[in-house]
């Protein structure tokens, strides 16, 4: 008995150490011994019993609690580590400091001080006063290392990195797998670990969300500014075979900056004049635009159904101008691509020497090689790479043109180097260009160059261009005239034809639209001056003076119009009174408290005019006023923008009227540069794109880009592309090669055994079938 006293007493002591005892009031406080552990057994078992109660309660012992979840804030910024001696501590995640937070002693108190004052934090309160950033902000209208840094403070904000992220997709044109990428993880983890990167689909829903944002952001701007727009729309089919329809948007704001906005990328059911009206109108009605002044489309017959219903449309709306006779522009870009695509129908002997000659060099490296061999030898200093021309782009001929003259004397060194270079061209082609044929390339050369430099500066809407139309139109008509007096008769042939396909456009005043002669009158350095000149150069003395009388009648009548309607602006919102102000002299007239003008003599000078009624005393028009002014200096530096801004409040009606006429677009390069980025978009990995979406990411882009882009032109990179030619060209020279070696052991295996056939046969038609994809 002594020994299970011993034994209970043992187990007795275990149960105290492990497992907390229920308070009993009924226990002596001095009483700890075997009797308290009796006292807790179940119903006071017998001491018989002892040591089968001593064995689950031992086994109750073994049982350790769960351990609880941190379910503190703090330590999302500390992790819980043990030092050499086992106590727990709290260390930094940004400043590595080690700090005490046994949950018994310590507690969290120590980490949330550390977390509200490290400096290293950037959510804390202290910190966030004191981290610092530079932030460039590119300066409007200046070069693009001209930037302006911003010293800000800086704090972390997932929103504001989320919504950065979404322009970041859509301005460099990334798909949404981009943010699922290994690399840009493993970037985030670096640059700011704490952000949680979304998903595509996450992404994908925010550029949407942006677009809407932005969109009516823009609405907004249309519901409170007054100036008229002008449009530009044209078609496009994309590679999911989707006809494409962009609407773009010219107008000038009250600061006199121009701008272009896509409004509408949508899909259409056709090409036709009636779908185009329909979309036309549904995007006019959707932002709130019944102020149209003009709509330049190209030269295709459906969009003669579009002016049309257009026209009455806003004639319906009571927001036309001058009963809609001027809503009609021509795209001036396209004309000109009519004219020198016409002109080369029938290209000249020379030129095609000229193409076999590149073309035969272009075929080989080893040929290229040498070639560059030749151009050392020649110290020809030129590092424009030879380019082949492309039958539906003339432009792409005048560039293989213009540098294939310049490696003439390379050419001839090659001629001697490679004896086949002679030979093959004799046999296949119509010989080695001769010294002739490099006399008739050069002319030719520089009479595309004035056409491609004019495409150039008519396609930019980064600047106005309609007051230079004119200058573009006249000076096309002297060079087809030079042109056509060649003494080469192909040249002159080709200048011929091209004479044809203007006049057809062009020739005559009444298939022009006025606007293009309005828009020199509102330019201060021309005037009526330079038009009446000009008019009895090309159409003849009698001629040239009855149209200038024509369209001198037709700007007064549309001045007129303006003026009438900002006096209808002007009464329904009265902001200015118009009485003449007067003073009490307080008895100082003849009358005592009589109310005389502020100016006497002014109103004595009133009051004989109106008895006289002479018409020298009749008050000249704003328009008077402008034309009877001199002439501004004919000088590039000027901006006719900043010109009109400075005098609007002399002219405030004709200041409206050229805003107006000033903007007109002269071409639909703006709708046709999204199609450029359409076809980046949707390229063919990411063909799946829903129209909704892809019209989000084009429209938002350009919202988004025009604040930061300064460019004037838009000139393909041929460098670039003439790398991608020749690697294409290595790439399909190592396919052909591999598919010859398959064929012939398709042809010697086809007496092996079926299963070894079987298995070329199914490589080798694989690689037809990527052939054909690519």
């Amino acid at each position: 008995m002594a020994s299970n006293g011993a034994t209970n007493n043992k187990d007795a002591e275990i149960q105290i150490q492990l497992q907390p005892l229920p308070v009993d009031t009924n226990i002596p406080a001095g009483n700890v011994g075997g009797d308290a552990v009796v006292s807790n057994s179940a119903n006071g078992d017998a001491a018989g019993n002892g040591q089968q109660h001593s064995t689950q309660t031992y086994a109750t012992s073994k049982a350790k609690r769960k351990q609880m979840n941190k379910r503190s804030d703090v330590w999302k910024h500390f992790t819980e580590v043990k030092d050499e001696k086992g106590a727990i501590r709290g260390k930094c995640n940004y400043c590595d400091k080690f700090l005490a937070c046994d949950t018994k002693i310590n507690g969290t108190t120590s980490l949330r001080n550390h977390m509200r004052s490290c400096m290293k934090n950037p959510t804390s309160i202290e910190a966030r006063h004191k981290q610092l950033s530079l932030h460039s902000t590119m300066i409007s209208g200046a070069a693009d290392n001209d930037n302006v840094g911003n010293l800000t403070c800086w704090k972390f904000d997932p929103e504001l990195i989320r919504e950065s992220l979404s322009k970041m997709l859509i301005i460099d044109e990334l798909p949404f797998r981009f943010v699922e990428g290994e690399g840009f993880r493993k970037f985030m983890d670096v640059a700011c670990s704490r952000y949680k990167v979304p998903s595509r689909w996450t992404l994908s829903r925010d550029c949407y969300q942006l677009y809407l944002v932005e969109m009516m952001k823009l609405k907004t701007y249309f519901k409170k500014s007054s100036q008229r727009i002008n449009i530009t729309t044209d078609t496009w089919t994309s590679l999911q075979r989707l006809n494409y329809m962009c609407i773009t948007a010219h107008f000038i704001d009250s600061d006199w900056k121009l701008h272009k906005k896509i409004l509408n990328f949508c899909p259409i059911s056709c090409h036709k004049g009636e779908s185009i009206c329909r979309e036309i109108e549904e995007c006019l009605v959707g932002w709130g635009i019944n102020k149209v002044f003009s709509i330049t489309v190209d030269n295709a017959s459906s969009n003669d159904v579009v002016v049309a219903y257009l026209k009455k449309k806003l004639m319906n709306w009571g927001t036309s101008i001058a009963n809609g006779n001027y809503l009609h522009m021509r795209c001036i870009a396209h004309i000109t691509n009519l004219v020198v695509v016409e002109g080369l129908k029938e290209v000249n002997a020379s030129v095609k020497k000229v193409r076999d000659a590149v073309r035969y060099i272009r075929t080989s490296p080893t040929r290229m090689k040498r070639f560059k061999e030749c151009v050392a030898m020649e110290n020809i200093d030129c590092k424009k790479a030879l380019c082949l021309d492309v039958s539906t782009r003339w432009n792409s001929t005048y560039l293989m043109l213009s540098t294939a003259e310049q490696y003439e004397r390379a050419f001839d060194r090659y001629e001697y180097l490679d004896p086949c270079f002679k030979h093959d061209l004799k046999v296949e082609a119509d010989g080695v260009p001769s010294c002739v044929d490099w006399d008739v390339v050069q002319k030719l050369s520089n009479m595309l160059q004035f056409l491609y430099h004019s495409t150039l500066r008519i396609s930019s809407s980064k600047y106005v261009t309609y007051n230079t139309l004119w200058t573009e139109i006249s000076d096309l008509y002297g060079n087809l005239l030079e042109w056509i007096q060649i003494e080469d008769v192909d040249l002159s042939l080709m200048g011929d034809r091209m004479k044809g396909k203007f006049d057809k456009y062009l020739g005559g005043p009444e298939r022009m639209n006025k606007l293009i002669w309005f828009a020199i009158v509102v330019d201060p350095r021309g005037k009526f001056e330079v038009m009446k000149i000009a008019f009895s150069h090309i159409y003849g003395k009698e001629k040239g003076e009855s149209l200038f009388q024509n369209v001198k009648a037709s700007m007064f009548n549309l001045y007129q119009e303006y003026k009438n309607m900002h006096l209808k602006t002007t009464i329904q919102n009265p902001n200015v009174n118009e009485s003449q102000p007067t003073i009490d002299v307080g008895g100082g007239g003849p009358n005592g408290g009589e109310k005389v003008p502020r100016h006497f003599f002014k109103g004595m000078y009133k009051k004989q005019r109106t008895k006289v009624g002479n018409a020298d005393y009749v008050r000249k028009s704003e328009l008077e006023l402008y034309l009877n002014e001199e002439l501004e200096e004919d000088s590039a530096d000027i901006d006719i923008l900043m010109w009109w801004k400075a005098n609007s409040v002399r002219f405030p009606i004709l200041s409206q009227m050229a805003r107006d006429i000033l903007v007109v677009p002269i071409s639909t390069v703006a709708s046709e540069s999204a199609f450029s980025t359409g076809g980046r978009v949707l390229d063919p990995y990411r063909s799946s794109l829903s129209p909704k979406i892809v019209e989000a990411l084009i429209c938002t882009q350009d919202w988004l880009k025009a604040s930061t882009t300064n460019l004037l032109f838009v000139e393909e990179n041929y460098n670039e592309m003439e790398m991608l030619e020749a690697a294409n060209f290595l790439f399909y020279t190592l396919f052909l090669v591999l598919l010859v070696i398959m064929n012939i052991l398709y042809f010697l295996c086809r007496t092996l055994s079926n299963c070894k056939y079987e298995v070329i046969k199914m490589v080798n038609n694989k690689l037809f079938l990527f052939f054909f994809r690519v």
